[in-house]
């Protein structure tokens, strides 16, 4: 497998049509590993032939979520452009930190925040799970948390997960990752998951499924869980 060194600059290399995919690090922290990982993951989208969107959920900034300044002044700004950022994208990667066990209350809020739009982007939406961690686990536990919200709100959760454990010693120098093992695993699993948001996009006979969200208002038919 190749590797992109600079893992900063990341451009458009997908032709016209191209998979389009917002690879979002969900911290805010400076140097965070997380963000590496995300950067990492945008340059394989990119060598795949499909087009990275690279953001960090800092660049969406949202207060806490409050139903009562949602009725009087609507969505923040920052869920908006968030919003819209998930439209214009056919896929979805989050690399996400794990707290305490769980999901970073910043990466949540704007799960709830952007989930009160009409029609609500989570829906359908190919997702990938990415994290890092100095953890031996590797931020694997957040990445179970952070699968209830999404699938709950539709999204299509890719069943393989990348967690990248003793995060702080597994980059080199040039941002890349030490082990070759771990290279090869992360370009298979962008790969394949990418292959799988390709067919979901182009083939409609895939477009049948079920999913929990309560406040849809789609017309299109819903596959039962029973349904073999």
């Amino acid at each position: 497998m190749t590797e992109a060194n600079d893992v900063t600059d990341v451009t458009a290399s997908g032709g016209p049509g191209a998979l389009r995919v917002l690879v979002l690090a969900g911290s805010s922290r400076e140097g965070s590993v997380n963000a590496r990982l995300a950067a990492l993951v945008a340059g394989q989208v990119e060598r795949s032939g499909a087009v990275a969107d690279l953001a960090r959920i800092r660049d969406f900034e949202m207060p806490a979520y409050d139903g009562d300044v949602e009725a009087g002044e609507g969505p923040p700004p920052g869920a908006a452009d968030l919003r819209e950022r998930l439209i214009a994208a056919q896929a979805l990667v989050i690399a996400s930190p794990e707290y305490n066990a769980s999901v970073p209350g910043v990466l949540k809020n704007a799960i709830d925040w952007v989930s009160r739009f009409r029609p609500q982007p989570f829906k359908d939406k190919q997702t990938l799970l990415a994290s890092a961690s100095p953890s031996m686990v590797g931020g694997n536990r957040g990445l179970w948390a952070l699968r209830i919200p999404l699938e709950h709100l539709g999204a299509r959760v890719y069943p393989d997960m990348f967690s990248l454990a003793m995060a702080h010693s597994a980059f080199r120098e040039d941002g890349g990752l030490a082990d070759e093992g771990l290279r090869e695993r992360l370009a298979a699993t962008v790969d394949s998951f990418l292959a799988l948001a390709e067919a979901d996009t182009r083939y409609l006979c895939l477009q049948r499924r079920w999913y929990e969200f309560l406040g849809d208002e789609s017309s299109a038919p819903v596959t039962q869980r029973a349904e073999d």
